[in-house]
């Protein structure tokens, strides 16, 4: 007999019964689970609605429980349908009729979003630290090359010189966003939905103040329909874990370019390869090219959520069911994605000579000219003519602008002086964007040293 089987004249379907439970994936909640089913009880024996010897049974009950699953002892099974029904089954064959009085003005609509709730609260303390753990090896590889000068790119196209150290920070920045939005998205998960019951509250006198307390909430929700029928706090993480894996993916593309013969600008350590079974020579970028493909699965796990919630009626559905295990996948790829690219960053190698012939054979120093006769007074506008025609000039002479003469600068403009062949150096492209958020050295070590407190907060997150 099912626990909820007294209005019902059959037994349950067995194709039913394996299509509707959900025990294959929710048993990954019995930790969560069980602590908030003890807080129920040890809530419960607070308000007189349980004796304080009948809470110490059902508490003492619950934890056999959690070490018969920790050590693989229980057995699920799709009749029980969810992880509550296995642990209030259980508990009832341990201690008798009194395992049924634990589910006192609860609902399993509370329950289930209750177990989210503390679910992801530790996934995001987690996720955040992961995050730190990537930063810190943008730092080190960043710290460790701070004199190596790239070609910075728009459009794929080279741009203006800029530092190694400055691309990467780059990449931090965009981390330390999206540990800013998981801190948030733990506001929105730390709002306790127990006490709501199927929807509407209950006639029992709960302390839901209490049972928060124990849990380690700082907030309850307000409205017992909300409580059950959110999925806002999920929707949030899997929003979030989107945009992480958008950032992974995109600085998975820049290793992948830069490790190709065509870019050449570093080396992936061997232990992040593999080869080819036909090709002996091959050594494949595997790792950061599996991070660019997971990035499609994430999506894909966020836009599920959001179609199935949508034009959903207040207040729980069965349809709500499917948020677990989009959300349990999403949580486990980006946090391997996370731990996978701290290692393979941090042991690049740079080949800041393979990166210096790069911008010293382009034009990339073409702005900084232009801004030199801007200085002598030329307007803007002018000075971006007079150098598009010098780069012509080289292009149709076979020359590059590090080639170029005074006395071929000065066939396009008499402002020119000795000082603008010095400024084509790219120690002194990168050097003059001495701004806050700039490519100079300066300003690089300047937000190096910022970025290690920011680090080091998100660490101990």
């Amino acid at each position: 007999m099912k626990l909820w089987g007294g209005r019902f004249g059959k037994n349950t379907d067995k194709l039913v019964e394996d299509f509707t439970a959900s025990i294959n994936f929710d048993c990954r909640l019995f930790e969560e689970d069980i602590t908030g089913s003890i807080a129920h009880c040890r809530m419960l024996a607070k308000t007189g609605i349980l004796t304080s010897e009948e809470s110490e049974k059902i508490i003492n009950g619950l934890e056999e429980i959690t070490e018969e699953i920790r050590q693989g002892k229980l057995e699920f099974k799709a009749e029980l349908e969810d992880i509550h029904m296995h642990v209030e089954k259980r508990l009832t064959e341990k201690i008798g009729p009194l395992g049924g009085k634990l589910h006192t003005a609860r609902s399993r609509n509370d329950q289930v979003s209750l177990d989210m709730h503390l679910y992801l609260k530790k996934e995001i303390i987690k996720t955040v630290r992961l995050i730190a753990g990537l930063q810190k090896s943008l730092m080190v590889l960043a710290k460790n090359n701070m004199e190596a000068i790239m070609p910075g790119y728009t459009h794929l196209q080279r741009a203006q010189p800029v530092l190694f150290s400055h691309h990467l920070m780059a990449y931090f920045s965009m981390l330390e966003r999206d540990a800013q939005r998981f801190k948030e998205n733990y506001k929105r998960s730390d709002i306790m939905p127990l006490g709501a019951g199927a929807l509407a509250g209950t006639s029992f006198p709960l302390d839901r103040e209490y049972t928060a307390e124990l849990l380690g909430f700082g907030n309850i929700y307000e409205n017992s329909m909300d409580a059950v029928s959110d999925r806002d706090f999920v929707l949030e993480y899997l929003s979030n874990s989107s945009i992480l894996m958008l950032h992974l993916s995109r600085l998975c593309e820049d290793i992948i370019l830069w490790s190709s013969s065509e870019f050449d600008f570093i080396e992936i350590d061997d232990a992040f390869c593999t080869g080819s079974s036909i090709m002996p020579q091959k050594k494949n970028p595997d790792v950061a090219e599996l991070v660019r493909g997971k990035t499609g699965r994430v999506y894909g796990n966020f836009f599920s959520l959001l179609t199935v919630m949508k034009s959903l009626p207040l207040t729980y559905n069965k349809d709500m069911q499917e948020d677990k295990e989009g959300v349990f996948d999403t949580i486990d790829t980006i946090q391997d994605c996370l731990e996978v690219m701290a290692p393979m960053i941090e042991k690049i190698s740079v080949k800041e000579d393979k990166m210096r012939k790069a911008v010293e054979e382009d034009f990339s120093a073409a702005t900084d000219l232009a801004d030199h006769l801007v200085k002598k007074g030329m307007p803007f506008r002018q000075a971006h003519k007079v150098i598009g025609e010098l780069v012509v000039f080289c292009l149709n002479q076979g020359k590059l602008l590090k080639d170029v003469s005074l006395e071929d600068l000065k066939q396009f403009s008499l402002s020119f002086d000795a000082q603008a062949l010095q400024c084509l150096k790219p120690e002194k492209v990168v050097d003059s964007r001495n701004i806050r958020g700039g490519t100079s050295r300066e300003q690089v070590e300047k937000f190096l040293k910022r970025a290690v407190e920011i680090q080091k907060g998100n660490e101990k997150y």
